[in-house]
């Protein structure tokens, strides 16, 4: 093999293991700082800003209901119901962003129904949970009840 040969080959291999030292590190900072917190308050325009004004719907004339984390790393997070729709998983463009190795990406979908709140699980591998009992298909959604996803339980409170 030419000296020219040798050379290129060996930059290469040095240039390919700095890759690879870089994506570890890119890794480890993921898995040490965790996901991003992105703001998740949108405008009327559907921009990130202030809060837009909810939109009315008649049959919701009732306080803010409110989920809350119970127990597994968030216990304690509160988040208010509004008239949108809640997702919840592991990816960050979820509402609730679970750092819990048993949910998915898009885990759960927590929605306003006509008597209240619906829960569905959206084709999660391990399952979604309400008061123990798997659901395969759209439920209600009661105050007090108790939504299991892998380690982490949210709770309906008023």
């Amino acid at each position: 093999m030419s000296e020219l040969t040798l050379t290129v080959l060996r930059f290469g291999l040095l240039a390919l293991l700095w890759f690879f030292v870089f994506s570890l590190a890119a890794v480890l900072r993921g898995d040490l700082f965790g996901t991003r917190v992105v703001s998740r308050v949108t405008t009327q325009s559907g921009r990130v800003g202030s809060p837009a004004a909810p939109a009315a719907a008649p049959w919701r004339n009732r306080p803010v209901d409110n989920i809350v984390v119970t127990s597994g790393r968030l216990a304690g997070t509160r988040i208010p119901l509004g008239d949108n729709d809640i997702l919840i998983g592991r990816n960050a463009d979820c509402h609730l962003v679970l750092d819990d190795d048993f949910s998915s990406g898009h885990h759960a979908r927590i929605f306003p129904a006509q008597n209240g709140w619906g829960v569905e699980d959206l084709g999660s591998t391990n399952g979604t949970f309400v008061n123990g009992q798997r659901i395969a298909e759209p439920v209600q959604f009661e105050p007090g009840a108790q939504l299991r996803i892998g380690r982490t339980t949210i709770e309906l409170q008023k």
